[in-house]
């Protein structure tokens, strides 16, 4: 394979970024090979835009066309797992743009006919591009932070208006989104929150529901994780804190780590605080430290460095950094969020309840008082408008 020949599947806001990054020649060795959306409207556009590229009007005949070596699935949340499974039983390779999917249940058979059709599988984790999240994975990974005692991450800096959730018929409701803040705003982060410190064992939330803004949905966020090594965090989130906060601490045996407003700084100890606490006489000690700003700057390749890592897994066989079948574990931890608050219980995630939560979800569905009838659709009404 010399060219890598993409097929957007969902031509809205990200499905166009998408192909117009390919089309500036932005990822060397992938072109466009075809494009689909289920609006006409969408379809036109794409046949003016990208006049030499063929565009379909749905996944199935950009799937049977043979124009394609990958997918990228940039539509509603509910049929990331659909689309991505028809297009490997098409034996095609599939990107899914995140999140994996609404709930585990779909996740979990999506993963299963990835794994039948030996296909390459990736997903749009492009924040795992981050250098400063990178940086982290790597010091956690090499034991260099020593045992991490508590993690606290503060992001509050996706400030919604009303307007926001009106702007779209699918926005915000248990029936087309599938959620709120957890599952539009913050799947990145709860990707990188297990890709840089694994998976928690336990997790109790307290969340609201439309405190905020006249949604069904959650838009305010606290969760409590354990591990069963002894790690505790806290995840805050909300879409109705204005000016919000980014900011990422976590404390381990040598310091702790800060990260916020793009710089990343390391308080860090000369010797481990464990080993201090046993050997030191001064009964007000502290162990000496070093604030250390960790030279850290940008904020990667993003989306086309996503696409470049799968070009080189297609072409070379190198490993993805975001392989697709890792898109459960985030969800997972939303999922969890989710079902801790409306069952008011403490969620072991290891035994997570694919099918109680389903279960739930569809209740949610079933009971929506939300009416949105009096929105106007429109063009930008798709996956990718966040």
């Amino acid at each position: 394979m010399e060219k890598v020949r993409l097929g957007i599947v969902g031509f809205g806001n990200m499905g166009t970024a998408h192909a117009n990054n390919i089309s500036e020649g932005k990822v060397p060795k992938m072109v466009l090979g075809a494009i689909c959306d289920i609006a006409p409207e969408r379809v036109k556009a794409a046949k003016e835009k990208f006049p030499d590229v063929p565009a379909f009007s749905t996944a199935t005949e950009l799937y049977k066309s043979g124009l394609c070596d990958v997918v990228i699935i940039a539509v509603p949340h509910y049929d990331h797992p659909s689309l991505a499974i028809e297009a490997f039983e098409y034996g095609l390779n599939v990107i899914t743009e995140k999140p994996a999917g609404v709930y585990t249940k779909q996740v979990r058979e999506m993963n299963e006919a990835a794994e039948r059709s030996g296909k390459l599988f990736g997903i749009m984790y492009n924040q795992r591009t981050n250098p400063m999240y990178r940086k982290i994975r790597s010091m956690v990974q090499s034991g260099e932070l020593g045992h991490i005692k508590r993690i606290s991450w503060v992001i509050t800096d996706w400030y919604r208006p009303q307007c926001y959730h009106d702007s779209g018929s699918w926005r915000s409701t248990w029936k087309t989104e599938g959620g709120g803040a957890l599952i539009n705003q913050n799947p990145h982060q709860l990707d990188l929150w297990q890709w840089m410190f694994g998976m928690p064992d336990k997790i109790r939330s307290f969340v609201s529901f439309g405190k905020y803004h006249n949604i069904e949905v959650e838009d305010d966020v606290t969760a409590y994780m354990e591990y069963e090594n002894g790690t505790t965090g806290t995840y805050i989130t909300s879409t109705g804190e204005a000016p919000g906060t980014n900011r990422l601490e976590i404390a381990c045996d040598m310091g702790k780590i800060i990260v916020e407003d793009g710089k990343m700084v390391f308080y860090r100890n000369v010797v481990s605080e464990r080993e201090f606490e046993k050997t030191t006489q001064n009964i007000f000690g502290t162990p000496e430290c070093w604030k250390c700003e960790i030279p850290v700057s940008g904020t990667g390749e993003q989306h086309v460095g996503i696409f470049k890592d799968v070009t080189n897994a297609l072409i070379n066989g190198t490993a993805l950094l975001a392989p697709g079948v890792e898109g459960i574990n985030g969800l997972t931890i939303s999922n969890a969020i989710h079902y801790s608050a409306w069952t008011d219980t403490t969620v072991d995630v290891k035994n997570f309840p694919h099918d109680d939560f389903y279960r739930i979800l569809q209740d949610k569905i079933k009971n929506s008082k939300v009416d949105k009838s009096n929105i106007v659709q429109k063009v930008a009404d798709t996956e990718g408008t966040y």
